[in-house]
């Protein structure tokens, strides 16, 4: 029997209880549902955010092998520089010779951007390769985690009603805990299911009417009459997956709700039109974000505050959509008047 669940049997059940067959087959049906369900969750934690991991850790490459490609080229201009100064020179045999140099250095310098190219392109590959073993490993063992949740939360209920009266106030309290944690269980794996559900191989882009979409998020969303949420203008519409951008909507006004201490709250959802691309804009009046923490909120599993309602990956799902829109996301922040987040996305 799972350690934990051993000691509180044995400190909140009366002993001629402890005893008892029925509830001893009852206990050892709660017990094989304990079995390896927090590493399974911790596993999965892991699995999510090592892919956001990985995905850094190739910018970071790329982004070198980009600086070492950024020379080659600037050594090719140089190059062609000296070249074509020495076309008009007047010792003909040192052109040649030089020449001949020249071309020989273009030819090895040609291959080494070759060379930095596909090993770029391997990168890229075996990345896309394992975020989505990541991606599928995360879905599967989601959906797979929910039967025995399901059967610890029925279980806790059926003891409730069958041993209340037998249980004291403090065994009734740690039923409660039992169950609460069952309940952020469930929040952290529909937000890892929704997180994983948002790839690049189910992304199928369509014509999206932006203004239709989000009244109908809002819509399914029922949120109270005190918060009003605007949209400046008519939004234009969009080449887009549906159902990530529902997503992308909903996390963004639900985040801009959840930490917003005002009385009367508001949310605005506009746009700007870039020379080529849209900018697209989620203001509210709330709480605000301290600088050093601008970046770090679109980081799975990373959380302001401690809430255990949010599974902290609502920024990060946004992210993900942007990212596989190819756009750009980011916040800007006023402490105490709101944040504003941002997404840039192309025509």
């Amino acid at each position: 029997m799972n350690s934990l669940l051993k000691r509180q049997v044995r400190k909140y059940l009366p002993k001629h209880l402890q005893q008892n067959e029925d509830l001893q087959r009852f206990l050892e049906a709660v017990d094989s549902s304990y079995d390896n369900l927090e590493d399974q969750v911790l596993m999965q934690q892991r699995a999510t955010a090592l892919s956001s991991e990985e995905l850094y850790e190739l910018n970071e490459k790329l982004r070198d092998e980009s600086k070492a490609q950024k020379e080659v080229i600037e050594k090719l201009q140089s190059v062609m520089y000296t070249l074509r100064s020495h076309e008009s020179g007047k010792n003909s045999s040192f052109e040649s010779s030089n020449s001949l140099k020249l071309v020989d250095f273009i030819d090895h310098q040609t291959k080494e951007i070759i060379k930095i190219n596909k090993q770029k392109d391997l990168l890229l590959r075996n990345l896309e390769d394992q975020n989505q073993e990541l991606n599928d490993y995360a879905h599967i063992v989601s959906h797979d985690l929910v039967t025995p949740i399901q059967n610890i939360e029925t279980l806790v209920h059926l003891l409730e009603d069958d041993y209340s009266p037998v249980l004291d106030d403090r065994g009734k309290n740690k039923l409660k805990l039992i169950s609460d944690n069952v309940h952020r269980i469930e929040i952290l794996l529909n937000g890892i299911r929704d997180y994983s559900s948002i790839d690049k191989e189910r992304i199928t882009k369509s014509d999206l009417d932006l203004n239709k979409l989000i009244h109908d998020t809002l819509q399914e969303m029922k949120l109270c009459r005190s918060i009003q949420v605007k949209i400046i203008g008519k939004l234009p519409n969009l080449k887009a997956e549906k159902h990530s951008f529902k997503h992308l909507f909903s996390n963004l006004i639900e985040n801009a709700v959840k930490f917003n201490d005002k009385v009367h709250k508001k949310v605005q959802i506009g746009f700007h039109e870039c020379e080529e691309s849209w900018r697209f804009y989620i203001k509210d009046n709330g709480k605000g974000i301290d600088e050093p923490y601008l970046k770090k909120v679109f980081k799975a599993f990373f959380k302001l505050q401690n809430d255990p309602k949010s599974a902290g990956l609502g920024l990060s799902i946004v992210k993900k959509v942007i990212n596989l829109h190819e756009g750009k996301v980011w916040a800007e922040s006023q402490i105490n008047k709101g944040s504003t987040f941002f997404f840039e996305l192309k025509k």
